[in-house]
Protein backbone atom coordinates (compact mmCIF):
# COMPACT_ATOMS: atom_id res chain seq x y z
CA UNK A 1 0.00 0.00 0.00
CA UNK A 2 2.79 2.48 0.54
CA UNK A 3 4.43 1.85 -2.63
CA UNK A 4 1.33 2.23 -4.34
CA UNK A 5 0.82 5.81 -2.40
CA UNK A 6 4.26 6.86 -3.41
CA UNK A 7 3.92 5.72 -6.97
CA UNK A 8 0.40 7.78 -7.39
CA UNK A 9 1.74 10.41 -5.49
CA UNK A 10 5.12 10.74 -7.33
CA UNK A 11 2.79 10.62 -10.99
CA UNK A 12 1.01 13.39 -9.36
CA UNK A 13 4.00 15.80 -9.11
CA UNK A 14 5.22 14.94 -12.59
CA UNK A 15 1.71 15.31 -14.25
CA UNK A 16 2.45 18.85 -12.13
CA UNK A 17 5.51 19.84 -14.05
CA UNK A 18 4.49 18.69 -17.02
CA UNK A 19 0.89 20.93 -16.64
CA UNK A 20 3.30 24.18 -15.57
CA UNK A 21 5.16 23.67 -19.14
CA UNK A 22 2.57 23.32 -21.47
CA UNK A 23 1.07 26.72 -20.00
CA UNK A 24 3.03 29.30 -21.73
CA UNK A 25 0.26 32.09 -21.44
CA UNK A 26 -2.54 33.20 -18.41
CA UNK A 27 -5.11 30.62 -18.73
CA UNK A 28 -8.74 32.37 -19.52
CA UNK A 29 -11.76 31.79 -16.93
CA UNK A 30 -13.10 28.64 -18.09
CA UNK A 31 -9.24 27.65 -18.55
CA UNK A 32 -9.09 28.90 -15.16
CA UNK A 33 -12.20 26.92 -13.90
CA UNK A 34 -11.12 23.65 -15.09
CA UNK A 35 -7.51 23.53 -14.12
CA UNK A 36 -7.49 24.92 -10.21
CA UNK A 37 -10.37 22.22 -9.38
CA UNK A 38 -7.79 19.41 -10.26
CA UNK A 39 -4.82 21.20 -8.77
CA UNK A 40 -6.86 21.26 -5.83
CA UNK A 41 -7.18 17.51 -6.21
CA UNK A 42 -3.61 16.67 -6.35
CA UNK A 43 -2.99 19.05 -2.92
CA UNK A 44 -5.88 17.35 -1.09
CA UNK A 45 -4.61 14.10 -1.56
CA UNK A 46 -1.51 14.87 0.03
CA UNK A 47 -3.00 16.74 2.91
CA UNK A 48 -5.31 14.18 3.46
CA UNK A 49 -3.01 11.72 3.75
CA UNK A 50 -0.72 14.00 6.32
CA UNK A 51 -3.23 14.46 8.49
CA UNK A 52 -4.37 10.84 9.02
CA UNK A 53 -0.55 10.22 10.27
CA UNK A 54 1.30 10.98 13.18
CA UNK A 55 3.72 13.51 11.62
CA UNK A 56 5.96 14.88 14.48
CA UNK A 57 8.53 16.85 12.08
CA UNK A 58 7.97 20.73 12.54
CA UNK A 59 9.55 21.49 9.14
CA UNK A 60 7.00 18.79 7.63
CA UNK A 61 4.12 20.34 9.70
CA UNK A 62 5.12 23.81 8.61
CA UNK A 63 4.98 22.61 4.51
CA UNK A 64 1.80 20.71 5.86
CA UNK A 65 0.30 24.00 6.73
CA UNK A 66 1.28 26.11 3.97
CA UNK A 67 0.24 23.47 1.63
CA UNK A 68 -3.33 23.62 3.67
CA UNK A 69 -3.79 27.16 3.67
CA UNK A 70 -2.56 27.29 -0.14
CA UNK A 71 -5.78 24.64 -0.38
CA UNK A 72 -8.53 27.03 1.33
CA UNK A 73 -7.41 29.85 -0.30
CA UNK A 74 -7.96 28.16 -3.70
CA UNK A 75 -11.24 26.53 -2.96
CA UNK A 76 -12.39 30.08 -1.54
CA UNK A 77 -11.70 31.47 -4.48
CA UNK A 78 -13.00 28.97 -6.97
CA UNK A 79 -16.32 29.22 -4.96
CA UNK A 80 -16.45 33.34 -4.88
CA UNK A 81 -15.85 32.75 -8.53
CA UNK A 82 -18.65 30.24 -9.39
CA UNK A 83 -20.83 31.34 -6.95
CA UNK A 84 -20.65 34.98 -5.61
CA UNK A 85 -20.84 37.26 -9.00
CA UNK A 86 -21.80 40.17 -6.83
CA UNK A 87 -18.54 40.18 -4.75
CA UNK A 88 -16.69 42.16 -7.32
CA UNK A 89 -19.38 44.46 -7.85
CA UNK A 90 -19.33 47.84 -6.61
CA UNK A 91 -21.16 51.26 -6.42
CA UNK A 92 -20.66 55.12 -7.60
CA UNK A 93 -18.82 54.86 -4.67
CA UNK A 94 -16.22 52.22 -4.95
CA UNK A 95 -18.14 50.45 -1.90
CA UNK A 96 -19.34 46.95 -2.34
CA UNK A 97 -22.53 45.99 -3.55
CA UNK A 98 -24.39 43.61 -1.40
CA UNK A 99 -27.07 41.68 -3.38
CA UNK A 100 -30.00 40.30 -1.21
CA UNK A 101 -29.79 36.29 -0.53
CA UNK A 102 -32.46 35.49 -3.18
CA UNK A 103 -30.25 37.11 -6.36
CA UNK A 104 -27.28 35.14 -4.57
CA UNK A 105 -29.34 31.66 -4.75
CA UNK A 106 -29.98 32.56 -8.15
CA UNK A 107 -26.41 32.63 -9.21
CA UNK A 108 -26.20 30.09 -11.55
CA UNK A 109 -28.88 31.54 -13.70
CA UNK A 110 -25.80 33.93 -14.71
CA UNK A 111 -24.29 33.61 -17.88
CA UNK A 112 -20.40 32.13 -16.57
CA UNK A 113 -19.17 34.86 -19.42
CA UNK A 114 -20.64 37.35 -16.65
CA UNK A 115 -18.95 36.09 -13.67
CA UNK A 116 -15.00 36.57 -13.21
CA UNK A 117 -14.38 40.19 -12.79
CA UNK A 118 -9.87 41.12 -13.06
CA UNK A 119 -9.78 40.51 -9.30
CA UNK A 120 -11.04 37.30 -9.15
CA UNK A 121 -9.52 36.09 -11.94
CA UNK A 122 -6.33 37.35 -10.63
CA UNK A 123 -7.32 35.19 -7.40
CA UNK A 124 -8.12 32.08 -9.35
CA UNK A 125 -4.36 32.62 -11.10
CA UNK A 126 -2.61 33.56 -8.39
CA UNK A 127 -4.21 30.05 -6.39
CA UNK A 128 -3.77 27.89 -9.44
CA UNK A 129 0.30 28.79 -9.24
CA UNK A 130 0.43 28.73 -6.01
CA UNK A 131 -1.16 24.79 -5.49
CA UNK A 132 0.96 24.06 -8.52
CA UNK A 133 4.23 25.27 -7.24
CA UNK A 134 3.78 23.61 -3.68
CA UNK A 135 2.82 20.65 -5.02
CA UNK A 136 5.77 19.98 -7.74
CA UNK A 137 7.81 20.90 -4.41
CA UNK A 138 6.31 18.23 -1.62
CA UNK A 139 8.18 15.25 -3.59
CA UNK A 140 10.71 14.73 -0.93
CA UNK A 141 7.35 15.51 1.90
CA UNK A 142 5.60 12.56 -0.26
CA UNK A 143 8.51 10.21 0.45
CA UNK A 144 8.71 10.97 4.31
CA UNK A 145 4.97 10.84 4.85
CA UNK A 146 5.11 7.26 4.58
CA UNK A 147 7.65 6.04 7.30
CA UNK A 148 5.46 8.02 9.91
CA UNK A 149 2.59 6.06 11.56
CA UNK A 150 -1.42 6.27 10.99
CA UNK A 151 -3.61 7.53 13.20
CA UNK A 152 -6.36 5.80 12.34
CA UNK A 153 -7.72 4.11 9.50
CA UNK A 154 -8.05 6.53 6.26
CA UNK A 155 -11.91 7.56 6.16
CA UNK A 156 -13.60 8.07 2.82
CA UNK A 157 -13.95 11.36 2.48
CA UNK A 158 -12.55 15.03 4.30
CA UNK A 159 -16.04 15.34 5.86
CA UNK A 160 -15.41 12.35 8.14
CA UNK A 161 -11.72 13.31 9.08
CA UNK A 162 -13.14 16.52 10.89
CA UNK A 163 -14.41 14.26 13.68
CA UNK A 164 -10.44 12.85 14.13
CA UNK A 165 -8.39 16.38 13.84
CA UNK A 166 -8.40 19.65 14.96
CA UNK A 167 -9.14 21.59 12.10
CA UNK A 168 -6.82 24.12 10.84
CA UNK A 169 -4.63 24.00 14.22
CA UNK A 170 -2.36 20.74 13.19
CA UNK A 171 0.44 22.62 14.31
CA UNK A 172 -0.92 24.20 17.28
CA UNK A 173 -2.21 20.29 18.39
CA UNK A 174 1.71 18.78 17.56
CA UNK A 175 3.06 21.66 20.28
CA UNK A 176 0.76 20.97 23.24
CA UNK A 177 1.27 17.21 22.56
CA UNK A 178 5.12 17.88 22.10
CA UNK A 179 5.33 19.94 25.20
CA UNK A 180 3.09 17.12 27.37
CA UNK A 181 5.48 14.27 25.77
CA UNK A 182 8.75 15.95 26.61
CA UNK A 183 10.54 14.62 29.36
CA UNK A 184 12.11 16.30 32.08
CA UNK A 185 15.49 15.70 33.10
CA UNK A 186 15.78 13.58 36.34
CA UNK A 187 18.71 16.07 37.66
CA UNK A 188 16.14 18.59 37.15
CA UNK A 189 13.88 21.50 39.04
CA UNK A 190 10.82 19.33 40.21
CA UNK A 191 8.25 22.12 39.72
CA UNK A 192 5.76 20.73 36.87
CA UNK A 193 6.00 22.41 33.49
CA UNK A 194 3.29 25.10 32.43
CA UNK A 195 2.00 25.81 29.16
CA UNK A 196 -0.43 28.84 28.53
CA UNK A 197 -2.98 28.91 25.96
CA UNK A 198 -3.85 32.40 25.54
CA UNK A 199 -6.77 33.45 22.90
CA UNK A 200 -10.14 35.59 22.03
CA UNK A 201 -13.27 33.94 23.60
CA UNK A 202 -14.76 31.28 21.34
CA UNK A 203 -11.18 30.88 19.42
CA UNK A 204 -10.80 26.95 20.19
CA UNK A 205 -8.51 26.89 23.34
CA UNK A 206 -10.57 24.22 25.26
CA UNK A 207 -11.92 22.38 21.83
CA UNK A 208 -7.80 22.37 21.35
CA UNK A 209 -6.75 20.85 24.81
CA UNK A 210 -10.08 18.32 24.36
CA UNK A 211 -8.47 17.15 21.69
CA UNK A 212 -5.17 16.92 22.37
CA UNK A 213 -6.84 15.40 25.27
CA UNK A 214 -7.53 12.60 23.49
CA UNK A 215 -4.84 11.38 21.52
CA UNK A 216 -3.37 8.17 22.94
CA UNK A 217 0.03 9.21 23.23
CA UNK A 218 -1.46 11.63 25.96
CA UNK A 219 -3.43 9.21 27.81
CA UNK A 220 -0.38 6.78 27.79
CA UNK A 221 1.42 9.50 29.47
CA UNK A 222 -0.22 10.54 32.21
CA UNK A 223 -2.44 8.76 34.89
CA UNK A 224 -5.11 11.28 35.37
CA UNK A 225 -6.22 14.46 33.54
CA UNK A 226 -7.91 16.43 36.05
CA UNK A 227 -9.69 19.65 34.75
CA UNK A 228 -10.02 23.26 37.02
CA UNK A 229 -12.97 24.98 35.85
CA UNK A 230 -11.11 27.86 37.15
CA UNK A 231 -9.30 29.43 40.18
CA UNK A 232 -12.12 29.48 42.40
CA UNK A 233 -10.96 26.99 45.20
CA UNK A 234 -11.35 25.86 48.27
CA UNK A 235 -7.89 25.30 50.70
CA UNK A 236 -10.56 21.75 50.95
CA UNK A 237 -10.64 21.17 47.30
CA UNK A 238 -6.96 21.82 46.68
CA UNK A 239 -6.14 19.23 49.72
CA UNK A 240 -8.46 16.89 48.00
CA UNK A 241 -6.78 16.85 44.90
CA UNK A 242 -3.55 16.88 46.02
CA UNK A 243 -4.42 13.06 48.15
CA UNK A 244 -5.84 12.26 44.96
CA UNK A 245 -2.53 12.65 43.22
CA UNK A 246 -0.41 11.01 46.26
CA UNK A 247 -2.85 7.94 46.29
CA UNK A 248 -2.08 7.85 42.39
CA UNK A 249 1.68 7.74 42.97
CA UNK A 250 1.51 5.61 46.35
CA UNK A 251 -0.70 3.12 43.96
CA UNK A 252 1.71 3.02 40.62
CA UNK A 253 4.84 2.44 43.07
CA UNK A 254 2.82 -0.87 44.91
CA UNK A 255 2.37 -1.67 41.42
CA UNK A 256 4.60 -3.60 38.36
CA UNK A 257 7.27 -1.28 36.66
CA UNK A 258 4.87 -1.93 33.32
CA UNK A 259 3.17 0.98 34.40
CA UNK A 260 4.88 3.86 32.28
CA UNK A 261 2.63 6.70 33.63
CA UNK A 262 4.26 6.70 37.15
CA UNK A 263 1.81 8.96 38.67
CA UNK A 264 1.59 11.80 36.12
CA UNK A 265 -0.84 14.38 36.53
CA UNK A 266 -2.18 16.74 33.79
CA UNK A 267 -3.78 19.62 35.09
CA UNK A 268 -6.11 22.01 32.98
CA UNK A 269 -6.89 25.08 34.17
CA UNK A 270 -9.38 27.07 32.36
CA UNK A 271 -9.68 30.57 33.79
CA UNK A 272 -12.86 32.49 32.52
CA UNK A 273 -12.67 35.66 34.13
CA UNK A 274 -9.72 37.43 35.10
CA UNK A 275 -6.04 35.66 36.12
CA UNK A 276 -6.08 35.85 39.96
CA UNK A 277 -2.16 35.08 40.76
CA UNK A 278 -2.53 34.65 44.26
CA UNK A 279 -5.02 31.86 43.49
CA UNK A 280 -2.46 30.49 40.74
CA UNK A 281 0.66 31.18 43.23
CA UNK A 282 -1.69 28.63 45.70
CA UNK A 283 -2.10 25.95 43.09
CA UNK A 284 1.43 26.01 42.18
CA UNK A 285 2.64 26.18 45.66
CA UNK A 286 0.54 22.99 46.25
CA UNK A 287 1.38 20.94 42.71
CA UNK A 288 5.23 21.30 43.53
CA UNK A 289 4.63 19.42 46.97
CA UNK A 290 2.37 16.56 45.44
CA UNK A 291 2.81 16.23 42.09
CA UNK A 292 5.26 13.88 41.06
CA UNK A 293 8.50 14.55 38.50
CA UNK A 294 6.70 14.57 34.60
CA UNK A 295 3.25 16.26 35.73
CA UNK A 296 1.99 19.28 33.45
CA UNK A 297 -0.31 22.27 33.60
CA UNK A 298 -2.03 23.58 31.07
CA UNK A 299 -3.67 27.32 31.13
CA UNK A 300 -6.15 28.72 29.32
CA UNK A 301 -7.29 32.67 29.34
CA UNK A 302 -8.09 35.11 27.48
CA UNK A 303 -5.92 37.35 29.40
CA UNK A 304 -1.94 37.66 28.00
CA UNK A 305 -1.85 37.44 32.22
CA UNK A 306 -1.27 34.12 31.69
CA UNK A 307 1.76 34.33 29.65
CA UNK A 308 4.18 35.10 32.57
CA UNK A 309 3.45 31.89 34.77
CA UNK A 310 4.54 29.74 31.78
CA UNK A 311 7.96 27.39 31.66
CA UNK A 312 7.42 27.49 28.11
CA UNK A 313 6.76 29.27 24.99
CA UNK A 314 2.87 30.30 25.25
CA UNK A 315 0.93 29.30 22.42
CA UNK A 316 -1.77 32.27 20.94
CA UNK A 317 -4.89 31.04 19.26
CA UNK A 318 -6.20 33.11 16.64
CA UNK A 319 -9.30 32.66 14.43
CA UNK A 320 -8.85 30.77 10.99
CA UNK A 321 -8.64 32.96 8.48
CA UNK A 322 -11.84 33.77 6.60
CA UNK A 323 -10.51 31.18 3.65
CA UNK A 324 -10.01 28.40 6.02
CA UNK A 325 -13.39 28.82 7.82
CA UNK A 326 -15.09 28.73 4.58
CA UNK A 327 -13.41 25.64 3.74
CA UNK A 328 -14.65 23.93 7.07
CA UNK A 329 -18.03 25.43 6.85
CA UNK A 330 -18.69 24.19 3.69
CA UNK A 331 -17.34 20.84 4.54
CA UNK A 332 -19.85 20.80 7.58
CA UNK A 333 -22.78 21.81 5.41
CA UNK A 334 -22.06 19.65 2.33
CA UNK A 335 -20.55 16.34 3.76
CA UNK A 336 -19.84 14.54 1.32
CA UNK A 337 -21.78 16.03 -1.02
CA UNK A 338 -20.16 18.26 -4.54
CA UNK A 339 -21.11 21.51 -3.66
CA UNK A 340 -21.56 22.65 -7.44
CA UNK A 341 -24.33 19.75 -7.42
CA UNK A 342 -26.35 22.44 -5.79
CA UNK A 343 -24.95 26.42 -6.55
CA UNK A 344 -27.39 27.88 -5.00
CA UNK A 345 -26.95 26.51 -1.65
CA UNK A 346 -23.27 26.44 -2.00
CA UNK A 347 -23.83 30.22 -2.70
CA UNK A 348 -26.02 30.57 0.36
CA UNK A 349 -23.80 28.58 2.60
CA UNK A 350 -20.79 31.13 2.00
CA UNK A 351 -23.14 33.88 2.45
CA UNK A 352 -24.25 32.45 6.07
CA UNK A 353 -20.46 31.63 6.69
CA UNK A 354 -19.49 35.06 6.22
CA UNK A 355 -21.91 36.25 8.70
CA UNK A 356 -20.73 33.95 11.64
CA UNK A 357 -18.66 35.02 13.77
CA UNK A 358 -15.30 32.45 12.17
CA UNK A 359 -15.72 30.40 15.62
CA UNK A 360 -15.93 26.44 15.74
CA UNK A 361 -18.88 25.94 17.48
CA UNK A 362 -21.21 28.98 15.18
CA UNK A 363 -20.30 27.02 12.51
CA UNK A 364 -21.77 23.91 14.39
CA UNK A 365 -24.60 25.35 15.54
CA UNK A 366 -25.76 27.02 12.28
CA UNK A 367 -25.41 23.75 10.19
CA UNK A 368 -27.24 21.73 12.71
CA UNK A 369 -29.89 23.98 12.62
Amino acid sequence: METLLSSVLSEVMARSINFILSKASPPAAPALEDSLPRALLRAQVIVDEATGRHVTNQAMLLQLDMLRDAVHKGSYALDSFRYQPHAAEHDDRGQPVRRSSLFVANCAKIPRSSRGSTRILAQLREALDRLISMVTDADVLVLLLTSYPRRYRQPYGMHLMLDNCMFGRQMETEHVISFLLHAQPSHGAEEPEVLPIVGPGRVGKTTLVTHVCKDERVRDRFAEIVLLTDLHFTDAELAALGHRCSSERNGNNRGSNSNSRDGKFLIVVEVAGDFNEDAWSRLYSASKRWAPLGSKIIVTSRSDKITKVGTTRPLALKFLPREAYGYFFRTLAFGGADPGAHPGLASMAMEVAGSTDWAFISAHITVLH
